[in-house]
């Protein structure tokens, strides 16, 4: 079976397991106990969270830990907003390619806490223009929220460019890095916040990290006993930080090599299918995309049929976001992006990871898609 689904989840590594062992056998204990047991947990919580925060470009005072970046966006959208409400700042810019974790957000504070919004328009590749960034900042902007690289499409936005227009306003700038830590720099990247959860990088799921720039004012959204310096309550899950940790200084430490490599073999993918498999197109950026993200879309055909008839030839891929797995309804992102709705809906995701591939591999997956089409259209 070759797995072509890593944007979804990605298997978890030999080296993090081993590393997160500890944590929950002999070293099991809670870290805001007072005695030894928990003073070792306390140790390598903190231990966790620097090289976290080194990674992530940040102080290892800013670094919050989550249940995973739906969490982590969760925070930073509404944690954000809502500290800046003493201030009357009431506006969130984002964009409607986003994750649902942050169009839901955004959606749960206009409807409760009366702030505005604004969507701002993406080209047919699903990039931000800074220009059209910097027409909707306002002087009442709390927040901008947009994702580093699309989960769907692999685009990549131009953040050096939209981060410049922020700071000319002052607004705070919130990056959704899930889908783009592992494979692009995220230390230089000059944003206020960052997202990441574990299970894209080779951690377990159920773990993720907000990093937020000490200045900004974070209300928390979880409340009880004020762990995480009072901005997420809850005992810390100590072995899924040092696995996070774990994770990211792995993929750091090899991103530049596996992204050339991978990026190499995804092109070949691409070009591949286009010219053979009649009406393909590709969805996202031909160029400013993810190294592992081949995304296409097959008129007169049925997605989910094509994930099927390639599931019967040993691939495994998906139709776009597993969080809107089910759903009916066509892609949004691709449907912001101008694609017909109906179209939309015979999209099909590849995503590679870490795992090298034979040389011939980008050959003869192009034969089993161009198959799995044909036995679609009949």
């Amino acid at each position: 079976m070759l797995y072509l689904d890593h944007a979804a989840t990605s298997p978890v590594r030999q080296e993090v397991l081993e590393a997160m062992r500890p944590y929950l056998t002999g070293a099991f204990g809670n870290p805001s106990s007072r005695h030894t047991v928990g003073e070792e947990a306390a140790r390598a919580l903190e231990d966790a969270r620097s090289r976290v925060a080194r990674v992530l470009g940040a102080r290892r005072g800013d670094v919050v830990f989550t249940a995973g970046g739906t969490e982590a966006n969760n925070l930073a959208v509404k944690g954000i907003l809502l500290g800046a409400l003493a201030r009357g700042r009431t506006h969130v810019i984002t964009t409607p390619i986003e994750h649902e974790s942050i169009l839901a957000s955004v959606a749960y504070l206009e409807r409760f806490h009366g702030a505005t919004s604004t969507m701002l328009p993406v080209d047919q590749h699903g990039r931000v223009m800074a220009g059209a960034l910097a027409e909707a900042l306002r002087e009442d902007t709390a927040l901008v929220s947009i994702g580093h690289a699309n989960n769907e499409i692999g685009t990549v936005q131009d953040i050096p460019s939209l981060v410049a227009a922020a700071r000319a306003a002052g607004a705070p700038v919130h990056l959704d890095a899930v889908q783009s830590a592992g494979w692009l720099p995220l230390h230089d990247l000059g944003v206020d916040a960052v997202s990441v959860a574990g299970h894209k990088v080779g951690a377990p799921k159920g773990i993720g990290a907000l990093a937020v720039r000490g200045r900004i004012p974070l209300e928390p959204v979880l409340h009880g006993g004020g762990q995480e310096r009072g901005r997420r309550s809850g005992t810390e899950n100590v072995a899924g930080a040092v696995a996070l940790a774990t994770a990211l200084d792995l993929a750091e430490a090899e991103r530049a090599e596996r992204a050339a490599r991978v990026g190499a073999l995804t092109d070949r993918f691409i070009s591949g299918v286009l010219a053979a498999v009649p009406r393909a197109a590709l969805t996202g950026h031909p160029l400013h995309r993810l190294p592992g993200t081949a995304g296409f879309t097959f008129a007169g055909t049925s997605g989910e049929a094509v994930l099927l008839e390639l599931e019967r030839r040993g691939v495994v891929s998906s139709s776009g976001s597993a969080c809107a797995a089910g759903s009916d309804e066509p892609s949004h992102v691709l449907v912001a992006c101008g694609v017909d709705p109906v179209v939309a809906q015979t999209s099909v995701r590849f995503t590679f990871g870490r795992t090298p591939l034979p040389d011939d591999a980008p050959e003869h997956l192009v034969a089993l898609v161009a198959e799995a089409v044909a036995a679609v259209t009949g």
